[in-house]
């Protein structure tokens, strides 16, 4: 038998929450991931710009980066690392940080990109691209734990920066939002592989597409080099 608490001591948590606890709980957390760039202000850095990408991992399609500048005083609750965020949570806050921002840009390499370079490099490479695109030259740059060799833009590499920092977290949801909306374009130009719902991850309902009608035009051959290896056979009828 479950026990219940009736002393009036125990704490809220989960579905016992009540709305003011709950935006409590948000605000503490934005505090919290605000920290790296309240340091920077102390410093005197007015313009601090996050970075972070998606799509690193998957078969197809590309790497996308965003870089974000939000303002000082950004007070947009529930920003946080992506995927922790379930895909209406994540639109509606890039609405918001899109319309808050003093800027933000997205950076793209496409499969065949990433294919020639590989994905480390392609993954720099857009998220350089994304920096470019900003209309405002940030001071400095935090980025989800990488660094860009060829920046002359001073940078911090934070790992799991996505969920420790607002302004890479609000990055991380921009390049989430743009890369799945863009997955679910190709889906529809290359139906069978289910990207809507995979977004070009190695699923099994992606992998029964690849034996059935072999890989699209957005399929990244170095990532199906190994399945290939196992002796996989595409079908080269279509």
């Amino acid at each position: 038998m479950y026990g219940r608490c009736s002393s009036g001591n125990c704490s809220s948590t989960g579905n016992d929450m009540t709305q003011e606890e709950r935006v409590e709980k948000l605000r503490l957390r934005l505090r919290e991931m605000r920290r790296y760039e309240e340091a920077l202000l102390d410093q005197g850095v007015s313009f601090v710009a996050g970075v972070d990408e998606v799509g690193r991992g998957p078969l197809a399609g590309p790497v996308t980066a965003a870089a974000v500048i939000l303002p000082a005083d950004c007070r947009i609750l529930g920003i946080d690392d992506s995927k922790k965020l379930s895909p209406m949570r994540r639109e509606t806050l890039a609405k918001e940080i899109q319309a808050q921002a003093i800027c933000w840009a997205l950076g793209w390499c496409d499969n065949h990109r990433i294919d020639e370079i590989n994905i480390l490099q392609a993954t720099r490479e857009a998220m350089s691209a994304a920096l470019r695109g900003l209309a405002v030259r940030p001071q400095h740059v935090l980025i989800d734990a990488l660094t860009l060799p060829e920046s002359d833009l001073p940078q911090t590499a934070i790992v799991r920066g996505d969920s420790l920092s607002v302004s890479i977290a609000a990055a991380s949801i921009l390049a989430k939002v743009a890369r799945d909306a863009r997955m679910q374009e190709y889906h529809r130009l290359y139906p069978g592989y289910a990207l809507d719902r995979n977004k070009g991850y190695g699923t099994r309902a992606h992998f029964d597409g690849l034996d059935r009608r072999g890989p699209c035009p957005i399929h990244r051959k170095s990532f199906l080099q190994n399945y290939t290896e196992r002796g996989n056979q595409w079908n080269t009828s279509r």
